[in-house]
């Protein structure tokens, strides 16, 4: 059973990673549904919670559907971060992450997110600031260093374990590789295999099939594995992984029927939370990937990104219905999918393997 603090994941729980735009409460509302262990809210700024501003505080909504859920925060001063910390335990999450592995510009240049992968003894200052701030479990989320030169992450593991942290995931990447090239998960592995390490140490990098989940499993010994890119618009992958590791069988794709009804739950969902406008201008980014592996699928595609109320938009996903009602999804396999986790040059290279 792994655990942080008192809570219990199961034997190998899947995360949902904290995606900026991505990971709202719709979105988690979906992933959870199809079997996600722990999510975790969008990041969120410790200055803007302090300055009480809007967006920040918007997104320390959780609901009791999502549970266990974490939120995070990221910043880079010691204060405003413990004072975050307090601010975020009267909204009750299950426990608390940090930040540390945001490869934005704007983020970076203030210190915050990998920026402070440059200054390992502030990133454990601040870590200490914050597990002291608070009763909550503290997590982090970071990278493997800066840059070739710098991959420290198993003194930054040791390290942030001794100020209280009480599990790491770790992105299989450098700050200057952002998301290109492949993840390296051989450091990862060596952070998990060190004796000194007591807490769960999680993957996170090109996980896209149920292959490369059992291979981080079995390679590198992690404790679970946090999923991205691979679960937007396809929230299915976390029941897949599930199965094929239970059975050693792929589960059939979902439907064209399945795919539109979770969009439709995401619609509801996002213009529930965030009023008509928002909720459908938000929810445009989300399509194309629900919609992956339908042949001819421009023409809708363009009018679900145009048209402007609830009702128009439902109208062209249960025309898609109809035209592809008979339309099956076969499965390809990415290449050396057991062996490698994949490159990651375009936004979605390898992941949602259905055509």
């Amino acid at each position: 059973m792994v655990k942080i603090g008192n809570i219990e994941l199961g034997e190998f729980p899947l995360l949902l990673a904290p995606m900026e735009d991505v990971s709202d409460p719709p979105f988690r509302a979906v992933c959870k549904d199809n079997g996600a262990d722990l999510m975790y809210t969008e990041f969120i700024s410790s200055e803007g919670l302090i300055r009480d501003a809007i967006k920040s505080r918007m997104k320390l909504d959780i609901f009791p559907y999502e549970r266990p859920v974490g939120i995070q925060i990221f910043g880079g001063d010691e204060e405003p971060m413990a004072m975050a910390a307090q601010i975020v335990e009267t909204t009750n999450p299950d426990l608390l992450d940090i930040n540390f592995g945001c490869p934005v510009k704007k983020v970076v240049c203030k210190g915050a997110g990998a920026g402070i992968l440059k200054d390992i003894p502030k990133m454990v200052r601040l870590t200490e600031a914050v597990v002291k701030a608070t009763k909550l479990p503290v997590t982090v989320k970071t990278r493997l260093g800066w840059d070739d030169n710098t991959k420290n992450i198993e003194e930054v593991a040791e390290r942030l374990q001794d100020v209280g942290i009480q599990a790491l995931t770790i992105h299989g990447r450098t700050r200057t590789q952002l998301y290109k090239g492949h993840a390296d998960w051989t450091l990862i592995g060596k952070v998990k295999n060190n004796p000194r390490i007591k807490i769960p140490i999680f993957g996170n990098g090109d996980i896209c099939t149920p292959e490369q989940t059992i291979a981080a499993r079995q390679k590198f010994g992690v404790d679970g594995v946090m999923i991205g890119r691979a679960a937007i618009g396809y929230p299915w992958i976390f029941r897949e992984i599930k199965h094929f590791m239970k059975t050693g069988e792929h589960l059939p794709p979902p439907t064209v029927l399945e795919r539109v009804e979770v969009c439709k739950k995401h619609l509801h969902q996002s213009v529930s939370w965030k009023g008509d406008v928002v909720g459908i201008l938000e929810m445009r980014r989300h399509y194309a990937n629900y919609l992956k592996g339908l042949p001819h699928i421009k023409e809708f595609r363009q009018q679900l990104v145009t048209y402007k109320t609830l009702a128009e938009i439902e109208d062209v996903l249960d025309a898609i219905v109809s035209q592809y009602k008979d339309h099956i999804f076969e499965r390809t396999s990415p290449p050396q999918a057991e062996q490698n986790f994949l490159p990651a040059d375009n936004e979605m290279a390898g992941c949602n393997v259905y055509v």
